[in-house]
């Protein structure tokens, strides 16, 4: 009985679909995708070779290992911080992720 009225509804339809109503909802989640989530990283990843290329000595930066140092030595893609009095590191140019204001680690010393 059941597989009876599943035939009969499907020889009473109109034809098969449009190629554009098969491919549109592809289509309109590929874009969302692309506005929501593959442009916007796309300009935070510009925006941090950016920050990165800008590094000098004597800036203050945050790595994202959560360092906080003054850069004494600039390399091609290392860098040597200073995180205290005598004390440096070498990490890479692209582990930074914010270069601070000047000062920054006197107050942070302070507090």
């Amino acid at each position: 009985m059941f597989f009876i009225s599943d035939a009969m509804a499907q020889a009473e339809g109109a034809g098969e679909p449009s190629l554009l109503a098969t491919f549109l909802p592809l289509l309109l989640i590929f874009a969302v995708m692309y506005f929501l989530l593959i442009r916007p990283q796309i300009k935070r990843q510009k925006e941090h070779k950016k920050l990165v290329e800008a590094i000098e000595k004597g800036d203050e930066v945050a790595t994202s290992g959560g360092l906080l140092g003054r850069v004494i030595n600039v390399g091609d893609t290392l860098l040597v911080l200073e995180i205290a009095d005598g004390t440096t590191v070498v990490v890479q140019r692209f582990a930074v992720t914010t270069v601070m204001p000047k000062g920054t680690i006197k107050d942070a010393r302070e507090a």
